[in-house]
């Protein structure tokens, strides 16, 4: 049954003083019950606009100055590889295929949260995909042909990379594994240069997203570039690594979690187009260099510029359990892993 708030009506005074309120554009608040009369809405629902302000009780409204345009997701597939350098078991013990299908249902299903919001964006999601089998493949088509979402699905021929340099693994599945994951990610960065108009979110097959996360990320982007007037990149992962060692962060209110800044992240992520043609010869570097850590020249890029990551986690990477690189602390994961089943 669905509850009903009791709400108190206001008064012919009261509804005239709301009414000019809203007029100017003044916003109030019944601390006898959190009510705001002139949103009708309560203080926990979401009270920001996209493009517009972002408010949160009891700091108050920060008027939008960066307002996102457009959201790309580059979603790299590969259903038939488990783990490109390792052979452990995932959290849960599935096939592989299985995190790629839960990976698109988590994105699906948070681009429906706040859908009446996220509709103000133009957004399109592109494929990259190696190696998956035809019919995993006709089956994430047909997922997103079902929510007439605009994407594109790309076949990675990874003969066509010949410049990619990886370390000697004296291993050639792994050595091809690894330039398979190399190839996907040059032509992820090549697509977000040449295609995406503003913001690009590059995502892993293995990390599903809570139903809230994309709005979290792409309000709490505007609202904290706008507060620092500067570009940003975005992990949605609360990695535990971050907890090993000893370093300070900023933190920053977001739409409904807290941010703070972080030196590294791993290949999710997002950011803007101006960042990626700003840093693109860097990215490059990444994708066609193999380094140790893989990430390396990212990590440099964020000694120059910002990088937030969430409190807690917006998504779970499903790697090993005991994978410092994987499970974020303090969620639930069983939730997360059942709520994208479908």
């Amino acid at each position: 049954m669905k509850k009903i708030e009791n709400i108190k009506k206001p008064n012919f005074l009261k509804k005239l003083f709301i009414k000019l309120c809203r007029i100017i554009g003044f916003e109030i608040i019944d601390q006898s019950n959190l009510y705001l009369p002139t949103s009708n809405k309560l203080a926990n629902k979401n009270l920001s606009k996209l493009g517009v302000n972002s408010i949160s009780i009891p700091l108050g409204e920060i008027k939008i100055t960066r307002p996102v345009k457009s959201l790309d997701l580059i979603i790299k597939t590969c259903t038939s590889v488990n783990l490109v350098t390792q052979n452990k078991r995932r959290v849960f013990e599935k096939e592989k295929s299985e995190y790629t299908f839960r990976t698109i249902n988590s994105v699906i299903n948070s681009l429906n949260f706040n859908k009446d919001e996220l509709k103000k964006i133009k957004i399109k999601i592109f494929i990259i995909d190696f190696n998956s089998k035809k019919e995993d493949i006709e089956k994430i088509k047909n997922k997103l042909a079902a929510e007439n979402l605009d994407f594109e699905i790309i076949d990675l021929n990874i003969d066509k990379f010949n410049q990619i340099k990886i370390l000697n693994k004296n291993n050639p599945i792994i050595e091809n594994n690894m330039k398979a994951t190399m190839a996907s990610i040059l032509t992820s960065f090549k697509i977000a240069k040449e295609k995406s108009e503003d913001l690009v979110y590059f995502i892993e097959d293995d990390y599903i997203h809570k139903r809230e996360s994309i709005f979290e990320i792409i309000s709490s982007y505007e609202k904290i570039s706008s507060q620092l007037d500067k570009e940003l990149f975005i992990c949605p992962v609360d990695y535990p690594y971050l907890y090993k060692k000893l370093e300070n962060s900023n933190i920053f209110v977001g739409n409904k979690y807290h941010w703070r800044t972080v030196n590294e992240c791993l290949l999710t992520f997002l950011t803007s187009k101006h960042l990626i043609k700003k840093y693109y010869a860097e990215l490059l570097n990444m994708s066609e260099n193999e380094h140790t850590p893989f990430e390396t020249p990212l990590h440099k890029i964020f000694e120059k510029e910002l990088c937030i990551s969430p409190i807690p986690s917006l998504a779970m990477h499903c790697t090993n359990v005991n994978s410092i690189f994987g499970l974020s602390p303090n969620i639930n994961w069983n939730k997360i892993w059942i709520d994208n089943e479908k």
